[in-house]
């Protein structure tokens, strides 16, 4: 921990001059074409339980999500064949869905039309993959960043919504440099050591100081890249919680092309550290992943403000180039 200097807010130094929006708008061009075999993060694995069906929405696509009799995870379309019954509604019963409204049992084999999609759980997220709505190339596995050992993580998931698309999301991580000035209460002391380009790979190198009570930070130093279209990925690479990693996916929730679009933001937080003491952290899991979960929900009030600005400015023809 480091003492922070009681400067006031203003008299930071301005990064508005970095922040140049060509660059932003080229890393992010270059983050919509990375492929993402066509799957798309549906929610924590821990918020789906093995006892009931869960109901979800992707890209306008309405779904079903459930756990068979072993616990792997599975998806299917949300409205029952008979007669549309929603299928959320539904019981789980020895792994099969029995519709509430005249008791058609589903199981894995389908029926139909209504058929099994391909759905992984990476043991921290769930996904599912809709090869309608990407267009793509599928593949069997959706595009997983590297992740601290479970063994030695202390992790939560944080979800939120709103009125923007995902490159609008996913613009905003690629923007380090509002973090001192947006978000005061949290990041003190920021400085971008490295962008995207020639030679320096595609990503952000940032320092700064993860602000604490009493004028106290923890300084880091952070990267930030775009492993596919709808993730942003920070891992600390120096200081406290070397190897921590945030993992920020922007779901769609509305089709493409809607005039009012709706965007989950699903973030994955996956904390660790080389500290002796960080065991009896993990104990105490259970009563930090709310703290842990309040805090990103914190962050996102601000980001999703920015982000659905800039999906307002956007759709206008007004974003500053």
């Amino acid at each position: 921990m480091r003492l922070l200097p009681a400067s006031a807010w203003e008299r930071q130094e301005p990064t508005w001059r970095a922040a140049r929006p060509a660059l932003i708008a080229e890393a992010l061009e270059r983050a919509v074409r990375r492929p993402s075999g066509n799957w798309y993060v549906l929610a924590s694995s821990r918020d789906v339980p093995r006892d009931r069906p869960v109901g979800r929405t992707v890209a306008g696509v309405e779904l079903v999500v459930w756990r068979n009799p072993v616990g792997a995870l599975r998806a299917a379309p949300g409205a029952c064949p008979h007669l549309g019954a929603p299928l959320r509604e539904a019981a789980l019963c020895d792994g099969r869905l029995v519709c509430r409204w005249h008791g058609l049992a589903l199981d894995e084999d389908g029926l139909g039309d209504w058929r099994l999609l391909p759905a992984y759980d990476d043991g921290m997220l769930a996904w599912v993959r809709l090869d309608g709505a990407g267009g793509e190339e599928p593949t069997p596995r959706p595009v997983l960043p590297s992740r601290p050992s479970a063994a030695r993580t202390l992790d939560a998931v944080a979800t939120q919504t709103g009125r923007c698309e995902p490159e609008d999301i996913v613009a905003n991580r690629l923007d380090p440099w509002h973090g001192s000035w947006f978000h005061p209460y949290a990041f003190s002391r920021l400085t971008v050591r490295q962008e995207p380009g020639p030679g320096n790979g595609d990503r952000f190198l940032v320092d700064v100081a993860y602000r604490l009570p009493a004028r106290l930070g923890v300084p880091v130093r952070a990267e930030f890249a775009a492993p596919e279209p709808r993730t942003v990925v920070m891992r600390i690479v120096d200081g406290e919680g070397r190897s921590s990693v945030v993992e920020t996916h922007a779901t769609p929730l509305t089709p493409p092309g809607h005039p009012r679009p709706r965007t989950a933001v699903i973030e994955a937080v996956l904390a660790t550290s080389d500290r002796g003491g960080f065991g009896a952290v993990r104990r105490a899991a259970p009563l930090l992943r709310p703290l842990m979960r309040r805090a990103a929900a914190r962050l996102w009030r601000d980001d999703l403000a920015y982000a659905e600005r800039r999906w307002e400015l956007r759709s206008q023809g007004r974003l500053p180039q």
